[in-house]
């Protein structure tokens, strides 16, 4: 307990010794207000954009999109990664376009996107289910092929049903990388949502962040990135606490 409590002393000092920092710099007009606002110039535009409605609303359509890629990406991603773990020769013959598709980063998939779904929600959605999906099914695979030996061979001596088999051995087994590939691939579609709302957006952090941008509002910028950040580490470390109660009770 006292650790736990040393640490969160120790990221409150790092993170007012930046912000100490940060506001000095503005201060000493060693940093371009333009450039990079002070502190307070930011946690004011915070108060104004929460006041006026604008970030709540963007953040909760933001998260939406997010959550609609995410999940979508987790089911196809547990699903195929879990086939193409069971099956080496499935494995072998996707392995070599699962690895060139995966480092296309999802901006690049934006021309396409729009000619396929439009700019609508659908194309929007789809980039960041691109961001989370290939980590999860790696991760996914990886897990499959790493579960323990032993008991693998327990559940085939005892003739196991292959469905009990999966959802007794081999998902609990490949637990910890599939929620490492998890979280990760939270991270990756939070990553994503600011590409995914740039296809003809006018809602969204994304677009709050990119709009901003164009009128040179850096203000606007940082709070948005903030806000990105900050709801990210929430949510990982709410999948973190579901991922160390599953875990136990596998």
């Amino acid at each position: 307990m006292q650790k736990k409590f040393f640490y969160g002393v120790e990221y409150v000092a790092l993170l007012l010794a930046i912000i100490v920092f940060w506001q000095l710099m503005n201060v000493s007009g060693r940093l371009n207000p333009v450039v990079l606002p002070a502190p307070a110039k930011v946690l004011g535009t915070f108060e104004s954009l929460v006041k006026q409605g604008t970030l709540l609303s963007n953040l909760l359509i933001s998260i939406v999109r997010v959550l609609k890629g995410y999940f979508l990406a987790m089911g196809l991603g547990l699903i195929l990664g879990i086939f193409i773990g069971l099956f080496e020769h499935v494995r072998r013959i996707t392995d070599l376009l699962v690895q060139i598709i995966k480092p296309i980063p999802p901006i690049a998939w934006i021309p396409l996107v729009i000619l396929w779904f439009g700019i609508g929600e659908s194309g929007k959605i789809f980039l960041i289910f691109l961001g989370g999906f290939f980590t999860m099914l790696v991760n996914v695979v990886d897990g499959i092929r790493q579960a323990d030996v032993k008991l693998l061979e327990v559940s085939e001596v005892a003739e196991t049903p292959f469905a009990k088999h999966v959802v007794k051995v081999i998902i609990p087994g490949a637990a910890p990388n599939i929620f490492t590939g998890f979280r990760v691939g939270l991270s990756s579609c939070w990553m994503c949502v600011v590409a995914a709302e740039l296809v003809s957006s006018n809602t969204g952090l994304g677009y709050m962040i990119m709009n901003a941008r164009q009128f040179g509002q850096t203000d606007v910028v940082i709070v948005g990135m903030l806000i990105i950040g900050l709801i990210g580490k929430l949510m990982d470390s709410l999948l973190k606490l579901i991922e160390s109660r599953v875990i136990k009770w596998v």
